[in-house]
């Protein structure tokens, strides 16, 4: 039989005990979908590969290592259209799309391409940006590389994951593909000799080239276009992907991307 003292620490655990199902209820809160989860919490974490200017690259910002980029303003505009906070996850590029599908990150910009194999896994906002691939070179071999067969045999340096990978493992069967995550890698892996050329959008080939008067852009591309870069969002989240291209709807009418790109350039380029 319990006594007074017995009552009373039985009514103690009972209160602690209730306290607990309360809070793992309360953390435990169900959504109805993504969008009303990233509204609720006040945030919207992206996840990008800082790596790629004018994309998305680390730069000194008053004094602070800042991650900037058109690819960031632009998902700042996202942020700001839900009313949320923005939180950026700066990884490996080719472990973007597994972040966003375990629920590391809400949506991933960085300069990607939709692809038929991305898109069995995750789904696609409208496109916002368009660049042609450019080839990177040492400085002292741009005059010897004028067509796509003087790179045959060689070994060219792409970004693993990227669109330029399967580009070049198509256009190039009879060169050396090397794939690494990093573009800042592959770039010193040209300077040093251990590849012969990088393929890259023009954009970001030219960003790295005004800094490194030891590399060149040749005149050539593969293809007029790499079908342009998009948001990549989880599967069954088509309610973030509609505001999502609201945004994007919003910025391409007033010809913003436009101004950010050009920002973004100016940045990279000091």
């Amino acid at each position: 039989m319990l006594n007074k003292k017995g009552f009373k620490l039985l009514g103690v655990l009972s209160i602690i005990l209730f306290s607990l199902v309360a809070t793992a209820c309360s953390t435990g809160e169900q959504y109805e979908n993504k969008l009303e989860e990233i509204k609720a919490n006040g945030k919207i974490v992206l996840g990008t590969s800082a790596d790629y200017p004018p994309y998305e690259f680390h730069a000194i910002i008053d004094g602070k290592d800042t991650i900037v980029g058109f690819d960031i303003e632009i998902a700042k505009e996202i942020a700001k259209d839900l009313g949320v906070d923005l939180v950026i996850k700066d990884m490996k590029f080719d472990g973007l799309l597994a972040a966003l599908d375990s629920g590391n990150v809400d949506f991933v910009l960085a300069g990607m391409t939709p692809t038929k194999e991305r898109e069995e896994n995750v789904v696609f906002s409208n496109i916002y940006y368009t660049a042609v691939q450019a080839i990177v070179v040492r400085t002292e071999d741009v005059k010897t590389v004028t067509s796509l067969d003087d790179l045959n045999g060689k070994t060219i340096g792409v970004q693993k994951g990227s669109i330029q990978h399967g580009l070049a493992t198509e256009q190039f069967t009879s060169s050396k593909i090397k794939a690494l995550g990093k573009l800042s890698d592959l770039m010193l892996e040209l300077k040093n000799d251990k590849i012969d050329a990088l393929i890259v959008e023009l954009p970001v080939a030219n960003s790295y080239v005004s800094k490194n008067q030891d590399l060149a852009v040749t005149k050539l591309t593969i293809g007029s276009a790499d079908g342009g870069s998009a948001v990549a969002i989880q599967k069954g989240n088509q309610e973030l992907v509609d505001s999502i291209n609201e945004t994007l709807v919003r910025l391409i009418s007033e010809n913003t991307i436009e101004t950010f790109v050009a920002e973004a350039n100016e940045i990279s380029n000091k």
